[in-house]
């Protein structure tokens, strides 16, 4: 019954952004506001229940690739930065806006997962030891991919030019690792 709960709270901030109250998530699912509550104390502890649990799992996804040692080094850039966290339609601009103005707290720990990427970190500090990656300020490159990358959460313009997530992650990760020029060598 949980995660029906949190299905119908996506879709009520799909329907209604993040101004709705528990009697119309109750209506959504066709039970009573206190079978909500039974469950749930708040919308705040539903919303809280989302965050941890994507960035739980995207935590989860992100070791997996790290110590996967039959990905090579770019392959494990590629895959930590196309990974798209848990109940990803929750990640838009305008939610993520009215997020920082409503749920200042749970909006802070989102925008700190969004902006400190250790793992991308280390495996572009061991690429350029490497030698299989340009000399650039680690920092810098970090947050040119994170900025790129968050773009995804202006989910309205791919929906409007027919780009998945996934497919608009891929491309900007392919941009930023290897260029707009073809290879001519």
């Amino acid at each position: 019954m949980r995660e029906r709960i949190i299905r119908a709270f996506i879709e009520e901030i799909h329907d209604k952004s993040m101004k709705f109250t528990m009697d119309d998530l109750a209506k959504r699912i066709g039970v009573n506001k206190r079978y909500v509550y039974q469950h749930f104390s708040s919308k705040v502890e539903i919303l809280e229940l989302i965050i941890d649990q994507s960035l739980s799992d995207f935590t989860e996804k992100t070791e997996q690739i790290m110590n996967n040692t039959s990905l090579s080094l770019i392959e494990k850039i590629r895959r930590i930065c196309t990974l798209l966290p848990t109940y990803f339609e929750l990640w838009d601009f305008k939610l993520l806006e009215q997020m920082k103005r409503y749920y200042p707290e749970q909006w802070t720990k989102v925008n700190d997962a969004l902006n400190d990427w250790e793992a991308l970190s280390l495996l572009l500090e061991e690429g350029m030891q490497q030698g299989e990656l340009i000399e650039i300020n680690t920092k810098l490159a970090v947050k040119l991919i994170i900025d790129a990358t968050n773009s995804v959460f202006d989910q309205r313009f791919y929906m409007e030019n027919n780009i998945t997530l996934s497919e608009a992650l891929s491309s900007i990760v392919e941009v930023l690792l290897f260029g707009l020029v073809k290879n001519n060598s």
